[in-house]
This record gives structure tokens, C-alpha cells and sequence, in this order.
């Protein structure tokens, strides 16, 4: 999250790499999902993508100001999709509590922040539009990511190897590469 003291040449430097970035995104889940009511929250996780990876690599933290209010815009997109068809969203809200449970274990038992598990829930409600397998499939892609970087930090000699991994840029890739293939997956 930004700072108030932070100094305006730092924002616009951020906002160089991250507006294209949040743009390149919205337009794969434009290209991918089309016009409909499972592209709200793609499009809401397409512009807070980039900020919160880069708060998680930078401070271990993924800023509820911007993983919460993927709640409600979450809940919008439900409720629109809800009005459209005449049809419950049951496979998202399921996914996105299977998700949510299953990092909840993860952080009972020490091995996942809090910040990942509000993500988690998150993803999977926004892949639960789009399907079980792609629901599944996110999962599984950012844990297949995050156990190589592990890997990788536990073979580097040094201080690294006791270094916490960030996993919110995992599950984020798993959500936008499942979200990729989820035409081939559905």
C-alpha cells in the first residue's frame, strides 16, 4: 500500500510498470471471459494485481484495503449473474469457501498468512464462475509455483534458505493461468 510520506516520483515510477500491467491483465480477462457477469471480479483483480504482488514480495503482506473490498465486488458480479440467468452461483460461492477453508488450515496449522487465505477465497469465487476445474486448477498451478520457488530458495546457499516465500504472486499466477486455460478447462 502506499504511503502518504511516500515520495511522488516513487508513485509515478510504481504507476510506470503497474497501470500497463493492470491494462495488459483487464484485456486477457476481457479476450478470455467476454461481456458478462463473471468479468467483474477479474476486472477488479486485474487492477489490484500488481500492487499486491509487489507489497508481498516487498513486505510480506497482502493489504486488506485491496484483497476486502474484492468481497463486495465480488458479490455484485454474484448477485448480477444471479439477476441475468435466474440461476444461484453455487459452484463459485462453493469454490471460493472451498479455497478459503483449505488456506485457513493451512495458516491454523503455520504455513500460510492470513493475507493468502482472504486471496485464496477470493480467487476461487472469481474461477468458480468459470468452472470447478478452472476453480481447481488456480489452486494447483500457485502451489505447483510457490513448492518450485521453495525449492529454489532451499538449494541457494545463505540467510535464504530461512527466508519466508511470498506466496500471493503464486496463487495470483494461478489465477490468471487457469483463468487463461479456462476456455480448454471448462
Amino acid at each position: 500500500m502506499t504511503s502518504l510520506a511516500e515520495p511522488p516520483q516513487s508513485l509515478l515510477a510504481r504507476a510506470a510498470w503497474q497501470v500497463p500491467v493492470a491494462l495488459a491483465l483487464a484485456a486477457l480477462a476481457v479476450v478470455v471471459v467476454g461481456w458478462r457477469p463473471a468479468l467483474v471480479l477479474p476486472l477488479y483483480l486485474a487492477s489490484v494485481t500488481p500492487e499486491l504482488c509487489r507489497d508481498d514480495i516487498a513486505n510480506h503482506r497482502l493489504p486488506n484495503a485491496l484483497v476486502v473490498p474484492g468481497y463486495a465486488v465480488a458479490a455484485l458480479g454474484l448477485a448480477w449473474q444471479w439477476l441475468a440467468d435466474g440461476t444461484l452461483p453455487w459452484l463459485a460461492v462453493g469454490a471460493g469457501a472451498a479455497s478459503f477453508a483449505f488456506l485457513l488450515l493451512m495458516n491454523l496449522a503455520g504455513g500460510m498468512g492470513m493475507g493468502d487465505v482472504k486471496l485464496a477465497g477470493l480467487l476461487g469465487l472469481a474461477l468458480g464462475a468459470l468452472g470447478a476445474i478452472p476453480a481447481l486448477a488456480g489452486l494447483v498451478i500457485g502451489f505447483m509455483a510457490g513448492g518450485a520457488a521453495g525449492l529454489v530458495a532451499l538449494v541457494l546457499p545463505g540467510e535464504r534458505m530461512l527466508r519466508r516465500i511470498p506466496f500471493g504472486p503464486y496463487l495470483l499466477l494461478g489465477f490468471w493461468a487457469a483463468l487463461t486455460a479456462s476456455p480448454t478447462l471448462a
